[in-house]
C-alpha cells in the first residue's frame, strides 16, 4: 500500500496531524483537505498535497477526493460548548455525509473512520467500557456527543445499505504533541502546569498518546475489517493522579483538595455566559461537568487483538505534551 494516494480530513487539527505525519513515515502520498482558514502549524515541513475546500461543500470533496485509494475522516468540531449548537451537528454530521458519498462515487477501496469513545456508553460500576456498549443519542450529553453518535450512525447505515468500506474506530482522550488549539484535555494540561487548577471533581479519563491512536489508525487501515469497530485508548487515570503526574512533571505541589461536584454549577453557569459575549470557549461548562460523573474509561483489548495495537504508557504521553506546550510558548 505504500505510496498509494491516501485523504486525510482533519489534517491540520491534533489527531488528524498525527495521522498524517504517520502516514508520510510510512511511505503514502499524503493529500490533506483544509479550510483556506486553517492553520498549517502542524503540517509545515511535511511532504504533503494540500486541496483546499470545506469538508461540507461536495464540489470542493469530490475534486480532493479523485486519485485517492483511501480515506481517513479525521475532521470534526471537537467543542464542548458553542454558541450555535446546531453549527456542531451540521459539521460532524452532513460533512461525514458528503464525504462518504464521495469516497463511494469516486471507488475509493478502504475508509478509517474517527468517531470517538463519545458514542459509547460508560460502564455503570465504573470498569472500562468496550464496543459493545452503545451510547443512545437521546441519552448523550452535549452537542458533541450527540453529532458523533449522528456521524457514526451515517457511516454504518452506509456500510450496511451500500457496502462502504469503512472501519471505524474511536479514540479515548489524546494527549501529545501538536495540540495547536488546544483541546479540553490539554487546556487542563496547560492550566494544571501553570498552577492555576486549585482542585478536581471525582472522575477520570483514559489517556492515550495521540501519536498511538495515529498508529492505530494505519493498523486499522491495513488489518481491520469493514463494518468493525476499534477502541484506541491508552491507561485509565483517575483526574486526581493525572494533575498530581503534572504536577510532578513540573515541579509544583499536586492540588489536594476535592470540590463537590454542585458547587462547581454556578461557577460553569456564570462562565457560558460569560463566553456568549466573549465568544471564547469556556474552561468549566456544564455539560463538562455533567460528564464527570461518570468515570470515562475503556478498553483497547480488541484492538490489540485483531490490529496489533499498542499503546505507551500515559507518563510519557503527558512528558510529551508538556514539551510541546514549552517549546511553542503555551507554558512559560
Amino acid at each position: 500500500m505504500a505510496g498509494d494516494k491516501v485523504l486525510v480530513t482533519g489534517a491540520s487539527g491534533f489527531v488528524g496531524s498525527a495521522v498524517a505525519h504517520a502516514l508520510v513515515r510510512s511511505g503514502y502520498s499524503v493529500r490533506v483537505l483544509l479550510r483556506t482558514t486553517s492553520a498549517r502549524t502542524n503540517l509545515a515541513n511535511l511532504d504533503v498535497e494540500i486541496a483546499e475546500g470545506d469538508m461540507r461543500d461536495a464540489a470542493a470533496v469530490a475534486q480532493a477526493m479523485a486519485g485517492a485509494r483511501f480515506l481517513f475522516h479525521v475532521a470534526a468540531d471537537y467543542r464542548l460548548w458553542a454558541r450555535d449548537r446546531q453549527e456542531i451537528l451540521a459539521t460532524n454530521r452532513e460533512g461525514t455525509r458528503i464525504l462518504m458519498q464521495a469516497a463511494l462515487k469516486a471507488g475509493v477501496e478502504r475508509i478509517v473512520y474517527t468517531s470517538s469513545v463519545a458514542t459509547i456508553a460508560c460502564a455503570t460500576d465504573g470498569g472500562p467500557a468496550n464496543e459493545t456498549m452503545r451510547l443512545d443519542e437521546s441519552c448523550a450529553i452535549g452537542a458533541y456527543k450527540r453529532s458523533k453518535i449522528a456521524a457514526e450512525q451515517v457511516v454504518e447505515e452506509m456500510i450496511a445499505r451500500d457496502n462502504l468500506p469503512a472501519v471505524i474506530v474511536h479514540p479515548s482522550t489524546p494527549v501529545g504533541p501538536r495540540d495547536v488549539k488546544p483541546t479540553p484535555t490539554g487546556r487542563i494540561i496547560i492550566e494544571a502546569a501553570s498552577g492555576r487548577i486549585p482542585g478536581y471533581v471525582d472522575t477520570g479519563l483514559n489517556l492515550v498518546h495521540v501519536d498511538d491512536v495515529a498508529n492505530g489508525h494505519l493498523a486499522a487501515l491495513q488489518r481491520g475489517r469493514p463494518g468493525e469497530r476499534y477502541i484506541l485508548g491508552g491507561q485509565d487515570v483517575p483526574l486526581a493522579c493525572l494533575l498530581g503526574e503534572i504536577a510532578c512533571l513540573c515541579g509544583r505541589k499536586p492540588p489536594k483538595f476535592r470540590f463537590p461536584r454542585p458547587l462547581l454549577y454556578p461557577l460553569a453557569f456564570a462562565a457560558e455566559a460569560m463566553a456568549h459575549f466573549t465568544e471564547r470557549e469556556p474552561f468549566v461548562t456544564i455539560d463538562g461537568l455533567r460528564m464527570s460523573k461518570h468515570r470515562m474509561f475503556f478498553s483497547s483489548a480488541k484492538a490489540e487483538r485483531d490490529l496489533g495495537y499498542k499503546a505507551r504508557p500515559y507518563r510519557e504521553a503527558l512528558a510529551d505534551a508538556l514539551a510541546w506546550f514549552h517549546e511553542y510558548g503555551y507554558l512559560r
